[in-house]
């Protein structure tokens, strides 16, 4: 399953509303507004400047723009590095613990039998050795799992079951799609480039900058839009190829335009 997507493939007012997609989880919908973009941008204004100012940039000039960082984004941006050269083993309890967690979180009623077992094909695994499909994404995509499952619960379930919309009889495979968002993201950002060399890359670093789950978080946000994408297309697995291409091609108009 292969192709390219990225969360910023829309424009400002889009994006902000697809925060809210995540903020049925809560009990008050501003309160939750207000926490997922404070956690990506520190607060919507902020959020506003920072893309107008990248931006701005890119259109005052015919020359490539400059996207020199700061030490603190030279810092986040590192540490964030470090994740994704984690690969995942298997060898390793901290990776197995969190492979168990996942499960836990996933199905809470349902004990596992073991690392390797059919049972992970319920989850959207391709096989009983879910190691095998974090190649792709390395330790951080499971990561990134566990991130969406502990902190939004009811839309990890909702996706996990596919219990929103008209569902198509061939779906996609949840985890599977998880580790590809993860490396998708990745190289969309190009986040192992010593510094960004496209425009969205410098603006996601303004992200990081103020606060490191930023990465998390728009994983999060970026299954959410990918669902939600699938849906508006009326979808079917041979389609995921074209779904996902959707958003990037948006996003490049945007920026353009």
């Amino acid at each position: 399953m292969a192709g390219v997507f990225f969360l910023f493939a829309f424009s400002l007012s889009l994006f902000l509303s697809l925060l809210l997609l995540l903020a049925d989880e809560v009990n008050h919908l501003l309160e939750s507004f207000v926490v997922l973009a404070e956690v990506v941008a520190g607060s919507t204004a902020w959020l506003g400047r920072g893309l107008s100012c990248v931006c701005a940039q890119r259109r005052e000039s015919d020359t490539r723009p400059s996207f020199d960082l700061t030490p603190s984004q030279e810092e986040c941006l590192q540490r964030l590095q470090n994740r994704i050269d984690i690969a995942y083993d298997s060898s390793i309890p901290e990776h197995q613990e969190a492979l168990r967690a996942l499960w836990n979180a996933a199905f809470p009623e349902e004990e596992l039998r073991g690392l390797i077992s059919e049972q992970w094909k319920e989850m959207g695994w391709q096989g009983k050795d879910p190691s095998t499909d974090f190649r792709g994404g390395g330790f951080i995509s499971l990561e990134n799992l566990l991130f969406f499952a502990r902190n939004f619960p009811k839309s990890f379930q909702d996706l996990l079951w596919k219990q929103e919309g008209d569902r198509s009889v061939w779906e996609y495979p949840f985890a599977v799609a998880g580790v590809n968002i993860t490396f998708m993201l990745i190289q969309m950002l190009d986040l192992e480039a010593v510094k960004p060399r496209t425009i969205i890359g410098a603006i996601f670093l303004k992200f990081l900058s103020e606060n490191e789950s930023a990465f998390d978080l728009l994983y999060c946000i970026t299954f959410k839009l990918m669902d939600h994408q699938w849906l508006s297309m009326r979808a079917s697995y041979m389609d995921f190829n074209v779904c996902i291409l959707q958003p990037e091609t948006s996003f490049r108009i945007w920026i353009i335009g």
